[in-house]
């Protein structure tokens, strides 16, 4: 890959100083992984106002299908255990 249009999209992800989170800030194309962690310091990071980056291959990112939503993130009927509000704090135990 020695042309810029055959080298590999990669995605940009940024915390900043005051957020806890990381954000998507945007995309890159990079021969290989340092220089795509390179390239999206110097590209979103210019003023300083990143703590961390995370550099991911387009290709290795998957995702639901915003059109299934409704099917694909409701809670299934049944499973009631898995929400903290299903459980009963015991009755003399002091740490709970």
């Amino acid at each position: 890959m020695s042309h810029k249009s055959n080298w590999p999209l990669w995605e940009v992800f940024v915390r900043s100083s005051r957020g806890l989170s990381h954000v998507h800030a945007g995309s890159l194309h990079a021969p290989d992984k340092e220089m795509a962690l390179r390239n999206a310091r110097d590209l979103y990071t210019r003023r300083n106002e990143g703590v961390s980056l995370w550099v991911v291959r387009s290709t290795d990112i998957i995702t639901s299908d915003p059109d299934s939503k409704d099917a694909f993130f409701e809670s299934p009927q049944g499973k009631d255990y898995r929400h903290a509000t299903y459980y009963k704090a015991s009755e003399g135990v002091k740490h709970l």
